[in-house]
């Protein structure tokens, strides 16, 4: 099991310094910011770990020339793809065949191979190792790599850097590669950070109370993004920091929080990307009075549909 480290996240800041859009801070409802990475390049924070993935492979001289694959529930696969081309080699990506239909139309525009593959990301990982295994191409994975999560982990040194004060950072968890770059570049700065999951996709949760990694079963309107079965050991190892607190919300919060973006705001973001926000929206986490708190609208590869129809 890898530690990832401050020192990891700072060599990514490196990487990354004008290669992803630097996030953009919003005001929310009193001491609550909001920091829109969902305006990221491909629609999430994923860019950031792509691009940090890709740029240490080319600076290490193991970029293969038959590319980079991945296995992808959709965002991990647009940003890998969309860091691919900057790197000029090909990229195959692997997405659940009940992958948004937006999200396969994009990957397919920025080039990508796209192959769809069973019904959960694990179906789809497996035929992503078979795949790197015959042709020599690079392994890239959605979150649970130390160079994903470290590129991740940028984006709190930039809402720190807008933020004078911050207290505390509220992020949504998936597979937890988001929330372990973050919660250790927090940890440097003595920032507490709020790991926000859907009740019935809580691999987190699940290791938490487990004491180690488990598989879970995933059924939450944020499944496309945050559906992975197990966290990773990255992320339980922050989970046990005493700065952190996790925290469930339910689904029907969740829709109401990304409702209340674009009713509110005109921000269209993911059901993940609302995640972290339903965390205050339906009081799963509440600010104590005077604490700065940024939640992060990390995604917004979506179909806007459902929020203009009534």
């Amino acid at each position: 099991m890898y530690r990832l480290t401050y020192d990891d996240v700072t060599a990514a800041v490196s990487r990354v310094a004008g290669h992803v859009r630097p996030v953009t801070v919003a005001e929310g409802d009193g001491d609550v910011l909001l920091a829109l990475e969902h305006l990221q390049y491909t629609g999430s924070f994923k860019a950031r770990g792509a691009h940090n993935f890709l740029a240490a492979h080319r600076d290490a001289g193991t970029l293969p020339a038959a590319g980079v694959t991945i296995a992808s529930g959709g965002n991990a696969g647009l940003a890998c793809a969309w860091a691919a081309r900057h790197q000029g080699v090909p990229a195959t990506v692997f997405l659940p065949e009940n992958a948004p239909h937006v999200k396969v139309a994009k990957l397919r525009g920025y080039g990508a191979d796209v192959r769809l593959v069973g019904s959960e990301y694990a179906e789809a990982l497996a035929a992503c190792e078979e795949f790197a295994a015959s042709t020599g191409a690079l392994a890239s994975h959605a979150y649970d790599h130390p160079l994903i999560a470290a590129g991740a982990g940028t984006l709190l040194e930039e809402i720190r850097e807008r933020v004078p004060g911050l207290d505390t950072v509220v992020v949504a968890v998936g597979g937890g590669g988001l929330f372990a770059g973050v919660a250790t570049a927090a940890r440097e700065h003595g920032i507490r950070v709020v790991a926000v999951e859907p009740e019935h996709s809580s691999a987190l949760h699940a290791a938490v109370r487990a004491g180690h990694v488990v598989d879970v079963d995933v059924d939450s309107v944020a499944a496309d993004a945050l559906g992975a079965r197990r966290v990773s050991e990255a992320a339980l190892h922050a989970a046990a920091d005493p700065g952190v607190r996790c925290v469930l919300v339910p689904d029907s919060e969740i829709v109401r929080a990304r409702r209340a973006l674009w009713d509110d705001r005109r921000l269209v973001v993911e059901h993940a990307g609302a995640t972290a926000l339903a965390a205050l929206t339906g009081g799963a986490y509440t600010p104590t009075g005077g604490e700065r708190v940024a939640v992060v609208l990390c995604g917004a590869n979506t179909d806007p549909a459902d929020l203009v129809q009534r």
